[in-house]
This record gives C-alpha cells, sequence and structure tokens, in this order.
C-alpha cells in the first residue's frame, strides 16, 4: 500500500480531526511498480540496550529486531493470522492442539535451514523461560511435537485461543536452534549480532551512532525485500530527530520518535507525510505505575488520591498534542469494539477531583507539613523522548497541589529499567505499556501476581495481589463464550479501578512521520513492529 503525501498539505486541525489510519488508506491514484535497491534511514529512539528480542519487551527493539526474526504468522489489517514462516495450520476441534505445517525451503542468515526442530526449542526452551509475555501467552502450552521438519504440533491444557494472536515476529520470534542450543541463552553472542530468517541480516551495530542490515539475498519470498540496506540511526537530541526527517536525512520515524510538539510543522513540509496506520495490534496506555512497597502508596486512598489529582485533558493537550484519548481505566477503547471495554467504574475525572484527593489523603493519615506538603515521592522518568519528561513535569505540577512534593529522576534507558523493574528502587513510575490484541496480553503481566518477576522489564511491578483479580483473569484466558468473556474482563476492570494500582493517563495514539518518496513502509496492523520487506523507494 503506497502512502499518501496529501497529508502533508493539511493544517494540524485538520489532522487531529482525520480518522484513525484515513493518512495512510488514501493511496496514490495509480499505483506505482516498486523498485529494487536503495537504504532507507530509520529513527529509533533510544537506541536499544540489547536486540535480544526474545527475552526483553522494550518497543525500541522490534523496529531493529523483526527485521531479522520472523514468526509463525503475520497479520492482514483485519488482525487476521496469515501465513509466515506457517504456511497453514489446523486447530483441533477441543481448542487443544495446533497443528502448524512450515514452509520448505527457509533457511536462516547462517546457512542451517529452519525445520520444526527450531520451533519447538524456540517456544519450549527461549520463549516460554525468559520472554517477558511468552508466561502469560504461553502459559497453556505444555509441549510441541515435531513428527517431520516441516510440522509443529502445539499441545495446549486449555484452549487459548489468543495465542492466534501473538505468533508475529514481534511477539514470539523463531531463533536458530543450533545458534543456542547448549549455551546460557542470554550470554548467547547472537544477542547482540543476531541470527534469524527475515528479510534484512544483521550486519554491525556502531554503538550511539547506528545498526545497519543489509538484504538477505537468500530470502524465502521471492523477490523481497525491494531495499538493499536499512539504517537505524540513533539521535538523542529531539530537535536533531525532527530535523534529519525535515532535511531528508532519515526517511521513517514511528512510535513517536519525532515529538508530538513538531508534527504541525512537519505537515507543511512537502517531502514528509504523517499516518497513525500500523498500531492496530500494539494498542497502548501511558501510566504511572506506583510502588506497593512504599509505607504512603501501600494506602488504597493514596493511591486514588494521586489518580484524583492528575488532569488528563491537560497531559492529551500539552504533551500528546491531541494524539489520543484520556484513558479510563486499565483498558484501551480499542478494546471497545470486542465487547470487552467498559467505562463503567470508578472515574477521576470528576469536577471535584481535587477537594476529593485533599478528602482520601486526610482520611489515609497523611497531614500537610509546614510547608504544606504531606510526602515526597521519587518518578522515574521515562527514557523515550521529551514528550515523557514534560508529562513527568507535569505530574510533578499536578500533585503539588494535594501535597505530594514529586522529585524527578532521569536516567538512561538501561539504568531506568534496571532500578525499576530489578531493584524495586521507585515510587512512581512512568511507562507507556502495550495492551496487544487480547486483554490476555495486557492485564494477565501486569496484574497477575505470577507477573510479579524481579529483572522482567514491563510485568508486575507494583506488587498488586488480589486473589479475585487472579482468579478472573485465569477464567477469562479460558472462557469460550465472547459475552461471558466480556462479563469478566468488565468486572475486573471495575475491581482494579478500585484499587488503583497504577494511574491510567492515556490511550496513546502514536504516529508514524515518513518520506513520501518512501513506499510501503506500513503494510500491516504492527506496522514498524513487523518487516519492512515490501518497503521501497523512489529515486
Amino acid at each position: 500500500m503506497s502512502q499518501s503525501p496529501h497529508l502533508t498539505k493539511l493544517s494540524r486541525r485538520a489532522v487531529l480531526a482525520l480518522p484513525v489510519g484515513l493518512a495512510a488508506a488514501s493511496g496514490h491514484v495509480a499505483a506505482a511498480e516498486p523498485r529494487r535497491g536503495g537504504t532507507m534511514v530509520m529513527i529509533v529512539h533510544p537506541e536499544p540496550s540489547t536486540l535480544a528480542h526474545y527475552a526483553v519487551t522494550a518497543g525500541n527493539i522490534p523496529p531493529i529486531a523483526t527485521q531479522v526474526y520472523e514468526g509463525l504468522c503475520t497479520y492482514d489489517w483485519d488482525l487476521n493470522p496469515q501465513p509466515n514462516l506457517a504456511r497453514s495450520w489446523e486447530i483441533a476441534p477441543d481448542g487443544k492442539t495446533i497443528t502448524f505445517k512450515l514452509q520448505e525451503g527457509v533457511t536462516f542468515h547462517n546457512g542451517k535451514p529452519f525445520t520444526s526442530a527450531d520451533v519447538q526449542y524456540s517456544f519450549m526452551e527461549v520463549l516460554k523461560k525468559y520472554n517477558p509475555i511468552a508466561p502469560v501467552m504461553l502459559t497453556e502450552l505444555t509441549s510441541v511435537d515435531t513428527p517431520d521438519p516441516q510440522t509443529a504440533v502445539l499441545h495446549l491444557a486449555n484452549p487459548a485461543p489468543y495465542l492466534m494472536k501473538a505468533l508475529s515476529g514481534r511477539d514470539l520470534p523463531i531463533l536458530c536452534k543450533s545458534v543456542f542450543e547448549g549455551t546460557d541463552v542470554l550470554q548467547n553472542p547472537s544477542a547482540n549480532k543476531p541470527i534469524g530468517t527475515g528479510p534484512f541480516k544483521f550486519v554491525s551495530w556502531e554503538r550511539g551512532q547506528s545498526v545497519r542490515l543489509d538484504r538477505n539475498e537468500h530470502y524465502w519470498k521471492p523477490g523481497l525485500p525491494y531495499l538493499n540496506r536499512i539504517i537505524a540511526r540513533f539521535i538523542p537530541d529531539a530537535g536533531t530527530r525532527s530535523a534529519a526527517m525535515e532535511a531528508g536525512e532519515a526517511h521513517f520515524a514511528a512510535y513517536s520518535a519525532v515529538n508530538y510538539a513538531d508534527l504541525a510543522r512537519m505537515t507543511s513540509n512537502p517531502i514528509l507525510g504523517l499516518t497513525t496506520k500500523g498500531y492496530e495490534m500494539t494498542p497502548a496506555q501511558s501510566v504511572l505505575e506506583l510502588n506497593g512497597r512504599h509505607p504512603q502508596l501501600q494506602k488504597k486512598g493514596v493511591r486514588q488520591a494521586i489518580a484524583y489529582a492528575i488532569d488528563r485533558n491537560v497531559i492529551l493537550r500539552d504533551v500528546m498534542y491531541g494524539y489520543g484519548q484520556p484513558a479510563t481505566g486499565p483498558l484501551s477503547r480499542k478494546f471497545k469494539t470486542a465487547g470487552l471495554y467498559t467505562d463503567d467504574l470508578r472515574r477521576f475525572d470528576v469536577p471535584d477531583r481535587i477537594e476529593i484527593a485533599n478528602r482520601l489523603l486526610d482520611e489515609a493519615g497523611a497531614p500537610r507539613g509546614a510547608d504544606s506538603m504531606r510526602f515526597g515521592l521519587h518518578l522515574e522518568v521515562n527514557s523515550f523522548g521529551e514528550q515523557w519528561l514534560r508529562q513527568a513535569e507535569y505530574l510533578k505540577q499536578a500533585l503539588a497541589p494535594v501535597g505530594i512534593d514529586v522529585t524527578l529522576r532521569s536516567e538512561d534507558t538501561a539504568t531506568w529499567l534496571r532500578r525499576v523493574y530489578t531493584n524495586y528502587d521507585y515510587d512512581l513510575n512512568e511507562p507507556f505499556l502495550s495492551q496487544g490484541v487480547d486483554p490476555v496480553y495486557g492485564l494477565n503481566k501486569q496484574f497477575l501476581t505470577s507477573q510479579i518477576r524481579k529483572g522482567v522489564t514491563f510485568v508486575n511491578d507494583m506488587f498488586y495481589s488480589n486473589p479475585e483479580v487472579d482468579r478472573m483473569l485465569d477464567a477469562g484466558m479460558r472462557e469460550p463464550d465472547p459475552i461471558k468473556r466480556g462479563d469478566i474482563y468488565k468486572k475486573v476492570q471495575q475491581i482494579l479501578a478500585e484499587d488503583c494500582p497504577m494511574v491510567w493517563l492515556i490511550d496513546v495514539q502514536y504516529v508514524s512521520v515518513f518520506n513520501t518518496k518512501l513506499h510501503d513502509h506500513t503494510t500491516g496492523p504492527l506496522g514498524t513492529q513487523q518487516a519492512f520487506e515490501r518497503a521501497w523507494m523512489d529515486k
């Protein structure tokens, strides 16, 4: 699908008024023939700490890793699974067995043939043990049989229909067994020199500068990819990132690597276009995590007071520049059409929210001191862009009137993640969390007691543990009736909003900026978190 340059002529007001995805949905009048060759430069921010995509799920890794690693399936715009490394599959009537027929003639970048043994090893020995989301998505997987090199049979303890939505290279990548077997998986040299079956091969990583990926001349999809090379550039300064796009030095920037504040200016640049397509399988929320071990944050009234004190509309207006919607609770509105979302829960956006917050803090035994402050908290600033610093600055301002003195702490990505998810040395944390295409992905990893997993990023670091929620999330995984399943998740949302283990801020709308000479960059609902195998450039 070619991307239209026409969006560049619209005003910011008009851009915000467009239905989501319209920018990418309108193509050129006449489809152009793809051209072979060229180098695409994409901006990735911040620089990843690792490319071990199978063990770390930070959002700045997949734009690089999914060019190298592939999954059994890819997905169409309706979010239906399509053949990829698996050419077909059959689900048993009881839902407990999924038989995948694999593509023939596929080789890894090291020349090793791809077989069912690689699928078995990837799922059972790597993903189930080391991947942050796999213990949730693969909780029902008991074994993988390999009756022949081109057949992999997944055996499940219970039906898991959501699993078919998580078989992309982004979520459950397939690794080369011979590269990892007999080694320490987390220390394997290929972690930062990845070897996969994808359309591009890893060449080099110049720390602080870029990663180079070259065309896989032996790629199993005939004629693909079109590009000769992809360069992932790391540019710490927001102004320089925007300038690189405006000057044509970079061709693609996704996941809001270009700050929201600069998007209005981008729309007047004739070489640039914007699209909100490519995020359909990655709905996300900006949230405020609360460390449940903190003496004050252990009190439900204090947690609720923090939620009341924050005006989400200010964040939407001044930080997100209108891209997104104020969050109402634990699930994004994008789950509404599936009957899983509800806003019939405790609402924190009420007119007298500041009065309520102060009353709750008084009742929680947190009186004001001589300086009018009740207590202090540290807020860990999200390192993924300047907009998150602006959000943190607002949060500090918002909590001061209710007597909470917030100190901001900014660090590089690796230090930030280690402090929060390994050392638990934090009070407040402001990540943005992907919710995937099913509540099993988003809710389970954040709120199940079993997902308190020291050293694992973006899971339950709040120490939230509610047996009723555990039971209901477990039931929601296994409930086949969509109406009953919707009722379960609506009740879970109500309980979570009452317990308030985190504060839900914004249903995030990401934006991709692209050079109009780059075509077919956003060809599916995973956008930049799937391979640019069909992307091509005008010369």
